[in-house]
């Protein structure tokens, strides 16, 4: 499905661009537990982008209709819990505001109902394949 390839690059783009003002703009300016939780953002970033790009292509299979709308909401999912687990670090470090962390959860555990999503969509899709 195309709007998952261009997210997953839009995903990819970001973790690059975010990892590299972290690493020269930002690390000079905040304690180390604050550039280690920018790191931790952006690996999941990372990750995930490559997880998108992959469900994109897993869309494009000869799969039932009921194992297509799954993986359809595990990287629906993967991308919001993405951007809200990963973008709200970003925002709270860059610009001060530790309260913003509290979103991070929320993208956290929307990022495990995508994996477990995943699962679900893969279980079923052993069917698909006989």
């Amino acid at each position: 499905m195309p709007v998952f390839v261009l997210l997953a690059g839009v995903l990819g783009l970001l973790s690059v661009g975010f990892g590299a003002f972290s690493e020269h703009a930002i690390r000079p300016n905040v304690d180390a537990e604050s550039f280690r939780f920018l790191m931790t953002a952006v690996r999941y970033n990372q990750v995930h982008a490559v997880v998108v790009l992959a469900l994109a292509f897993g869309l494009a299979l000869p799969l039932s209709a009921g194992t297509l709308s799954r993986l359809r909401f595990a990287a629906w999912a993967m991308v919001m819990g993405t951007v809200l687990f990963s973008v709200s670090i970003y925002a709270a470090v860059a610009l001060d505001t530790i309260a913003l962390t509290y979103i991070t959860p929320i993208g956290g555990t929307i990022l495990m109902v995508a994996w477990a999503s995943l699962i679900w969509a893969g279980w079923k899709a052993r069917a698909d394949l006989i």
